[in-house]
């Protein structure tokens, strides 16, 4: 049985099947949407998730097949058994065949006969050539000035034998392209397994939590500052963002961030991704209790507008904010009270609506009947961050460096042998062998050439 299965894990056709059944399942991963990572961090946001792929994929296909792709973990390919195994499978095919060739790979450019019959150097087959007149000391002296390591042996009969290689250890270096290959996958894997990306939207002076509550050494992203020259006149030249960084309650770095200029600290590397209005709102019930006291990022569009929706704490409604502006260029938030009362046939939420009010900054206004007052104390921005931790990023160059290098010395470096046979009657006859990324008939002859210059008088 391990026989067999080593002979299983060297075969190439295995190794194809492998190949195919694994760019099958990447070719399904980038057609399919794929849960984003924080669906993952609690049951809550993986319901949340599924909820929209079935309102995307359930008019199209049906409910009973969007469950069996759930189940067959479609929409978490690179996170499924099927993937890991895969790539579990496919190292193991890569190291196998690695200790299988290995040996063969050092025998062929250890074990060297420099000795070799008459007949191989018979000048009629190909990479042959045949002269007399230029003494051992003058053969080996061109050797060396080529780059050939020369081995020199004398036969019974007095026969010399010079033995030039150049790059002798040249197909080794299929080790390194094939652990650069190995490390590739098992990054791969990393970064599947324990990585994580996700979007953080953080209003201008806002804070919030890069993992879930309870983490160890909990990390805390600040938005202390938000620019985006032009972003009044819809046509920002840039935008940066002013972010700290705390773990345990202490700033453990702060760096003005732009895109392109990312912020990499504890694991994590914090990307400027898009930034949108985030105005400050401030409920109060009739009493004066505040309900609400923050920014609202307004992530959504309705009618081209920015759009967001919140619900108000302490109470059984909600509010639909819609941002727009006067016809003098004033900014100006449009507050919808609503309820929900009821489901309709088809699941979505049954609401009444309420007298909505117009608010510039610093108004605030009564909602009747509602005892509720809605302020608007300022416009303000919202950051969008994308935190990605890729446990995998390391390994990736180090594979790189390692197929950067087995390409770079078998493509630049290929091997070069010659033999050359010294008869006692000073005829000389040469072999060439090398690689087939090289040019036999330039190298060769220029070889010959300083061998025809080295010749003494015949």
């Amino acid at each position: 049985m391990g026989y067999g299965l080593w002979h299983l894990f060297t075969s190439v056709d295995f190794a194809v099947f492998q190949i195919i059944f694994l760019a099958l399942l990447a070719v399904i991963g980038m057609t399919i949407k794929q849960l984003p990572d924080f669906a993952f961090r609690s049951a809550t946001d993986y319901a949340s998730a599924m909820d929209q792929l079935h309102a995307r994929y359930d008019p199209v296909i049906g409910s009973g097949i969007v469950d069996v792709m759930e189940r067959l973990s479609l929409f978490a390919v690179f996170r499924s058994p099927w993937f890991s195994a895969g790539l579990v499978v496919l190292v193991t095919s890569i190291v196998v065949c690695t200790l299988d060739r290995t040996p063969r790979l050092w025998r062929g450019v250890s074990e060297v006969r420099v000795a070799q019959p008459e007949p191989f150097f018979d000048p009629m087959l190909p990479d042959r050539a045949a002269m007399d007149g230029v003494p051992a000391d003058d053969v080996r002296r061109v050797l060396r000035r080529n780059g050939f390591h020369v081995r020199d042996e004398t036969g019974v009969d007095g026969t010399r034998f010079l033995y030039g290689d150049r790059h002798q250890y040249t197909k080794m270096a299929t080790l390194f392209t094939h652990a650069g290959l190995i490390a590739f996958l098992i990054a791969a894997a990393a970064t599947a397994r324990l990585g994580d990306e996700q979007g953080l939207v953080v209003a201008e002076g806002e804070s919030l939590t890069v993992q879930p509550i309870g983490t160890p050494g909990l990390l805390l992203v600040k938005n202390i500052d938000f620019e985006a020259p032009g972003f009044d006149t819809g046509h920002p030249t840039d935008f940066t963002t002013d972010l700290a960084v705390y773990q345990n309650g202490q700033e453990i770095a702060r760096k003005t961030i732009r895109v392109n200029d990312p912020l990499s600290i504890a694991g994590y590397t914090f990307h400027q991704n898009g930034f949108g209005p985030a105005p400050h709102v401030v409920l109060r019930s009739a009493d004066g209790a505040v309900l609400w006291d923050a920014p609202v990022p307004m992530t959504d569009a309705a009618d081209g507008l920015p759009y967001a929706s919140i619900g108000v704490p302490g109470r059984d409604m909600g509010l639909k904010l819609l941002l727009d502006k006067d016809p003098d260029g004033t900014g100006v938030l449009i507050a919808i009270p609503y309820k929900v009362v009821g489901t309709a046939a088809d699941g979505q939420p049954v609401e009444d609506l309420y007298q909505a009010v117009d608010l510039h900054r610093g108004d605030v206004r009564i909602s009747q009947g509602l005892d509720l007052s809605i302020g608007l104390a300022d416009f303000g921005e919202f950051t969008l961050l994308i935190a990605k931790r890729d446990p995998g990023q390391g390994l990736v160059w180090i594979a790189f460096g390692l197929l950067i290098a087995g390409i770079t010395i078998t493509f630049y470096r290929p091997r070069r042998r010659v033999w050359t046979r010294l008869a006692p009657d000073g005829r000389l006859g040469i072999v060439w062998r090398s690689d087939r990324y090289v040019d036999v008939e330039r190298e060769f002859g220029r070889l010959l050439d300083q061998l025809v210059a080295a010749r003494g008088p015949t």
